[in-house]
């Protein structure tokens, strides 16, 4: 399978490009970024040519697959690029800036019946397969979870500015970090249609354009949910402040760190799992098993309508309470 990455000066690029290339069947043929600087050490690693025009790359290669970053406010006009070339492809959350965006490009893709993975990447976790396992068939009635990020200054450093500038971003954590727990809930809830009924952003840390902390409250089959994601942890990247709880009929399920979920019956027994659960350690089971999905001819763990969903989900908070 031949592969292209689009937009690898993004943070994420390793997380989908050395997954790649350590698959027997997989050749990376082209990475392309607009800053051609940014595309030497993706095109070293992968011995492959580089691109500043990913139009001109998937022109020439007509690659089998492509990897597809960008800032967000490029993001759908790449993906309707892709659409309208009939390539498959895996493009990152959230797609794109507004959930009109969003939908936009859902709806393309669905019509061209063109492959569109995006890697909400959560769902591999065994989290989900836990309380499947321990609560099978008892409803979610409560879900809260809270994944405090690194502080803005890591996205300079990583030379990625664009995310803190709501303009080019959409917005901040929640729209980049929160879109995942969103995700989540609706996985929880079997699909649910959940309603936005409170929400609260504050910029106090950084003073940006975007949020650097957000918190949002929903309601839909039968459950409640919060969320509540910020740029605010003084740690280095990809670790989290996270706390997750998950209330079951009969069960609570509880994460107080990276390593360890808690589970307590409703006569007081308690047992743990060690389990990894923060997104960064499920992007290679996201590439292995998108291609493998692909080759079957079957659909991706999550596609371009659910991330509509989860960015609808957004919009909504922020239109509740906007930072002005």
């Amino acid at each position: 399978m031949r592969i292209v990455m689009i937009g690898v000066s993004h943070w994420h690029t390793p997380f989908f490009l050395d997954p790649s290339l350590a698959l027997p069947d997989v050749s990376v043929v082209g990475v392309s970024d607009p800053d051609i600087s940014r595309t030497q050490a993706a095109a070293a690693k992968a011995r492959c040519p580089a691109f500043s025009d990913y139009r001109e790359m998937c022109l020439r290669l007509k690659p089998d697959f492509a990897f597809a970053l960008a800032p967000h406010c490029d993001m759908a006009e790449l993906a309707r690029f892709l659409i309208d070339q009939r390539i498959p492809f895996a493009m990152e959350k959230p797609c794109a800036i507004n959930a009109a965006e969003a939908a936009d490009i859902a709806t393309r893709a669905e019509a061209a019946g063109v492959f569109a993975a995006v890697p909400y990447v959560i769902r591999y976790s065994p989290l989900l397969e836990t309380i499947r396992e321990v609560a099978r068939n008892e409803p979610v009635q409560y879900a809260t979870f809270k994944f405090i990020g690194g502080m803005v200054d890591r996205y300079a450093q990583q030379r990625v500015e664009w995310v803190t500038d709501r303009a080019r971003s959409g917005g901040g954590p929640l729209l980049n970090l929160g879109v995942h727990f969103l995700d989540l809930s609706r996985v929880l809830l079997g699909g649910a249609d959940l309603a936005v009924t409170g929400a609260m952003m504050s910029n106090r840390q950084a003073h940006l354009s975007i949020e650097d902390h957000a918190v949002v409250l929903m309601q839909g089959g039968g459950a409640s949910c919060m969320v509540e994601t910020g740029y605010l942890y003084p740690a280095p990247n990809s670790v989290f402040d996270l706390h997750y709880s998950i209330r079951t009929e009969n069960h609570y399920f509880a994460a107080r760190d990276d390593s360890m979920l808690e589970i307590v019956t409703n006569n007081r027994t308690r047992s743990t799992r060690e389990m990894k659960l923060t997104n960064v350690y499920f992007y290679p089971t996201f590439v292995r098993d998108t291609l493998r999905r692909l080759r079957d001819g079957r659909k991706p763990i999550a596609d371009l309508s659910d991330n509509a969903a989860a960015v609808r989900l957004v919009e909504a908070a922020y239109r509740m309470s906007p930072l002005g």
